[in-house]
């Protein structure tokens, strides 16, 4: 059994330092992170500190009022970028998400990791010239989809139900300014000393 052990511990080496080891091409490694990083440049209209209104409706039409505010920077120098949306009714924290946002070069497919109420998910991202539009199932015949216009200093993002075939229903949307820079999330780094 042991010497079964030792050659299937010695494969297993050798097949991690093999796969390793072709994934440390730094030529194919610099290449790759210059695709992500070029691919995630235009969402960097994103990056900064917004505050704004945001509304949401529940089934019946009825509209909740919210103060939206958005952060968003990017890490490993470009090639990821993340959000945090917070909602605050009457001064309380009323929603918290967060998101990565990031780009497969062998794919040619952004992607956003999102997390919010203890719930997760991987969702397509399409960049748009002026900013993105994301989607998630809403059933086995719906979707929801988010479009966010980004410019001028403005960021506006409406969620529609979407039927399969049918027209779009709005049920929540975000009108939010700049209003400044941040260093988030690479600021405030653990340096070596």
């Amino acid at each position: 059994m042991r010497p079964m052990l030792a050659v299937l511990g010695f494969a297993l080496t050798l097949a991690f330092a093999g796969g390793a080891a072709a994934q440390q091409d730094p030529a194919a490694a610099q290449a790759r992170a210059d695709a992500q990083k070029a691919a995630m440049a235009p969402l960097s209209k994103m990056d900064g500190q917004w505050r704004g209104s945001a509304w949401i409706a529940d089934r019946a039409g009825n509209r909740t009022v919210l103060v939206q505010t958005e952060r968003s920077g990017s890490m490993l120098d470009g090639a990821v970028r993340v959000v945090e949306g917070r909602g605050y009714q009457d001064g309380e924290l009323a929603f918290n998400a967060f998101a990565a946002i990031s780009y497969d070069p062998d794919k040619k497919t952004y992607s956003m990791r999102s997390y919010t109420k203890g719930y997760q998910g991987d969702f397509p991202l399409e960049v748009t010239a002026d900013g993105f539009i994301w989607r998630m199932p809403a059933g086995p015949n719906a979707e929801i989809r988010y479009t966010a216009v980004i410019k001028d200093g403005t960021w506006v993002e409406k969620g529609e139900y979407v039927p399969a075939g049918g027209k779009g229903m709005q049920f929540i949307e975000l009108n939010l300014k700049r209003i400044g820079d941040t260093d988030w999330p690479a600021g405030g780094a653990v340096g070596p000393e």
